[in-house]
């Protein structure tokens, strides 16, 4: 087959990441033909910061986008209350799409997607590439094999000096609505977390919010309990004293310990010790999924190859999770997940 053709909406920091660094990096494979911001000022500098000011197609509308443009793949890279109807303009077109997390803005708005997908008979994708790591791959390597022996305690630590963070300031990731620390990085973690453990069927959460009520959480106490009856216990805070954030899951069993710290350290340890870094080697796209971007894993199932990625079920999976953490019960008790 021919190259990809690929329009991206959003042109963010994700949206940015896609065009400058993924889109480059596999230029035999995929084309760029169209992209979209709402800011015409931030169009025109990316097409030509791109070395393509007349070749590539700028819309400041995405509605204009999906209708025009003959794109194989789509990029959804704008905030989660605009997921649903890009996503479902792109499968009308028969457009197949690459979206990021969260699938939506709400459960009800994903279940739609769910159904909306499988309607269409199009790639729907979600972008969770934090299971696909070579140190996440380890990680649930060793989980599965029983290198903690029986399991005692898990610890999910979503812990920050501040939010948002310095990289990542725009108009939505602090809000209530849109933003906020469980939902930009604990939904990773959910995603993950099912994927090593199992199901979550159900959660407890302890939210503060800042006096300001259009504003996201400032500190979290929850706790999720896995179909097999193991919780995790999570602690989240904005006001994280060290500079550094702590972004980090720990499970200690009576094999000892396993943690995956900040995303990509690996630390192991037995019964009483001290965990120690652990040396993952980087895995290529032959030898397994280790270092191979998801997007790499995307073309590769457009192309019809062999590839791992995960679907609007899978974000529909996570996004069940995160609501009902962001939405405590009244009572204070375990919220039971009922899924559709």
């Amino acid at each position: 087959m021919g190259k990809i053709k690929l329009a991206v909406i959003g042109l963010g920091n994700m949206g940015r990441r896609m065009v400058h660094h993924l889109v480059p990096q596999y230029a035999d494979r995929t084309e760029l033909v169209a992209i979209c911001d709402s800011r015409e000022d931030v169009l025109r500098s990316e097409s030509e910061s791109l070395g393509r000011p007349d070749s590539l197609s700028l819309y400041t509308d995405y509605r204009r986008l999906l209708e025009e443009t003959d794109a194989d793949l789509v990029y959804i890279a704008v905030p989660p209350s605009m997921h649903y109807e890009a996503a479902r303009l792109a499968f009308e077109r028969g457009i197949h799409v690459f979206c990021e997390k969260p699938l939506a803005n709400s459960l009800e708005e994903a279940e739609e997607m769910v159904k909306l997908a499988e309607r269409a008979d199009r790639l729907n994708i979600v972008h969770f590439s934090f299971p696909l790591e070579a140190p996440v791959l380890e990680f649930r390597r060793r989980i599965r094999q029983g290198d903690v022996g029986e399991i005692s305690r898990i610890n999910l630590y979503l812990e920050f000096p501040r939010w948002p963070r310095a990289w990542q300031q725009n108009d939505w990731i602090s809000t209530r609505r849109e933003g906020g620390y469980l939902l930009e990085v604990g939904i990773h973690w959910i995603q993950m977390i099912q994927q090593t453990f199992g199901r979550i069927a159900a959660v407890s959460s302890e939210i503060v919010f800042p006096a300001d009520g259009g504003l996201c959480e400032s500190t979290v106490q929850a706790v999720m309990v896995l179909e097999s009856g193991q919780e995790i216990q999570i602690s989240g805070t904005d006001r994280r004293e060290s500079e550094d954030e702590r972004v980090s899951l720990v499970v200690q069993g009576s094999g000892g310990t396993l943690a995956l710290e900040n995303w990509g350290h690996l630390f192991a340890g037995g019964p009483g010790e001290e965990p120690q870094p652990v040396a993952v080697a980087e895995q290529d796209e032959e030898n397994g999924l280790g270092g191979l971007p998801i997007f790499g894993q995307v073309l590769n199932l457009l192309e019809g190859r062999s590839g791992t990625a995960y679907d609007f079920r899978d974000g529909y999976e996570a996004q069940i999770v995160l609501e009902a953490l962001r939405d405590p019960a009244a009572e204070g008790g375990l919220v039971q997940l009922n899924r559709k």
